[in-house]
């Protein structure tokens, strides 16, 4: 019996050996040399692993860096003095890239869109909307438990009165929690200066539409016939932004429920509408 211990022991023991041997070479001819300033490009960086840059981290952001795939300006969290010391660490121009934010496309708040039920639920978005879609007769629409504004480590959403997320442009980074976590896919990322936005998701038209949401897009398609041509077209129920380098405010001045809003890049998401009883 002890005879069979012993051996055992020894098979793994020249089990164990082996693969170290194995792994001790693999190391020392398969190993990827790294840059020596990674490191030091990835404490130069915010540290917030946002992903607003593109890339999954800010060590992956580092390499992409250094490997010239990426510019300094990409990195919208760092303050325009940390991207200038990075590229000048790296001796290269810092880039430009036009910032984009986040931007709600719902306008139906309390008040303005119908409550077809009473959740009672825990308060979460994404909890609610397995239940029935959450309890509205938008069933597009914002359901008001922010998760968004949980979900964001910069402190750029907040609740107004209407209980619909409102966004700091200032602090946005365009990180992309909002839009993941939303699960009414009611968020997107625009450049701050595309300020056309349409704050509807519903593709329901007509009375249809405004029965549920006194705010609602009906696709009367105003907007597009006010736009210049080929700015703006209509699909699935919505406008749909197509040239945005050449859009004006003239879309929005005949718009029969206010879906649609121009928008100044300081501007807080949509403004608030005065509550109004919808039928």
């Amino acid at each position: 019996m002890a005879a069979t211990v012993t051996t055992a022991i020894l098979i793994m023991t020249g089990i164990g050996l082996i693969f170290g041997v194995v792994l001790a070479v693999a190391w020392r001819f398969l190993r990827v040399e790294e840059d020596p300033r990674l490191d030091q490009l990835e404490e130069m960086l915010p540290g917030t692993n946002c992903g607003a840059c593109g890339t999954p981290g800010c060590r992956a952001f580092a390499q992409a860096l250094l490997n010239g795939e990426a510019v300094p300006a990409s990195c919208t969290v760092s303050s325009p003095a940390e991207i200038k010391r990075i590229a000048e660490r790296l001796g290269v121009d810092a880039g430009s890239v036009e910032r984009r934010v986040a931007r709600l496309h719902c306008g139906g708040g309390k008040g303005l869109a119908v409550d077809a039920a009473q959740y009672l639920g825990l308060s979460s978005c994404r909890a609610a909307a397995l239940v029935n879609g959450g309890g509205r007769a938008c069933n597009w629409g914002c359901l008001g438990l922010a998760d968004c504004e949980e979900a964001c480590t910069f402190d750029a959403i907040s609740m107004n009165r209407l209980n619909l997320p409102e966004v700091d442009p200032d602090r946005c980074t365009a990180c992309n929690d909002c839009v993941e976590i939303c699960p009414k896919d009611l968020f997107t990322l625009e450049p701050v200066g595309q300020p056309l936005v349409v704050a509807c998701n519903s593709p329901l038209t007509g009375p249809d539409a405004r029965s549920g949401c006194a705010v609602a897009c009906d696709a009367c398609g105003r907007c597009v016939s006010d736009a210049p041509e080929g700015v703006l077209a209509m699909k699935d129920g919505l406008p749909v932004v197509l040239d945005p380098e050449r859009t004006t405010a003239d879309a929005i001045w005949r718009c029969p429920t206010g879906a649609i809003q121009w928008l100044s890049p300081q501007t807080r998401s949509q403004p608030e509408k005065e509550p109004a009883e919808v039928s």
